[in-house]
């Protein structure tokens, strides 16, 4: 045995103290993915970033605090730099739209928004100041993003016209559910899903592209009636 054994790492909250906010938001997500939001402790979550139990009040007095933080850093954030980055394009609506759909569908593939998704579809309900949080900054400002692209395509007459709103909504809606039928094919064996995830990505991109494009037709109405029986 060596005379002079190396000594114990330090915690990593003394080694890089400028790191802590992002431990501390990387360790809760951790923790809210495996108990809940409802069973998470902020000592659990101090104890998983290396932190002393007495620190992490320096930075979060409690834990619905720090998940706001943690939907600020992982969703928030984006939302923002999607609004600088289409604000400033020029180009047409159709590409922004399908650059956004890209993006967005890269997104939900990760492990961050799947542990996010669960706990706002299971367990928000009863923390109702958080989801009202959550459908403020995130829901609606990211319907809000997406409707201010489809109505740059209809006022250009790129897109049909529809409502943006409604269009933001069942875009958003249709990739979520592909996105997390992707991630449960191992599971759902039955449900006819192909298995490269870029192919169902260009299928929801194309059926979205169809929905939208414009009726060179003016005698057809934008929604027929069934034929009427005899």
């Amino acid at each position: 045995m060596s005379a002079h054994p190396h000594p114990s790492p330090e915690p990593r909250w003394r080694r890089l103290p400028e790191e802590r906010p992002r431990q501390i938001l990387e360790a809760a997500l951790e923790v809210f993915g495996e108990r809940g939001l409802a069973q998470a402790r902020l000592e659990d979550i101090a104890k998983r970033a290396g932190l002393s139990k007495g620190t992490i009040y320096l930075y979060f007095p409690n834990k619905e605090a720090l998940f706001r933080e943690v939907v600020q850093s992982t969703l928030i954030e984006r939302i923002e730099r999607a609004e600088h980055e289409m604000s400033a394009r020029s180009d047409s609506a159709g590409d922004q739209l399908a650059e956004y759909m890209r993006e967005w569908w890269r997104f939900l593939h990760s492990g961050s928004y799947a542990t996010l998704h669960r706990l706002v579809i299971g367990e928000l309900h009863a923390f109702p100041d958080l989801a009202e949080f959550y459908a403020r900054e995130v829901i609606q400002r990211a319907h809000r993003l997406l409707a201010g692209i489809v109505r740059r395509g209809v006022d250009a007459g790129e897109f049909r016209r529809i409502d943006p709103m409604v269009a933001a909504r069942m875009i958003s809606s249709m990739s979520i559910s592909q996105a997390l039928w992707c991630q449960q094919r191992d599971v759902f064996k039955h449900v006819a899903c192909p298995a490269n995830d870029a192919v169902v990505l260009e299928q929801l991109v194309d059926f979205v592209f169809s929905a939208l494009r414009p009726d060179t037709s003016t005698n057809k109405p934008a929604h027929p009636r069934p034929a009427e029986r005899k």
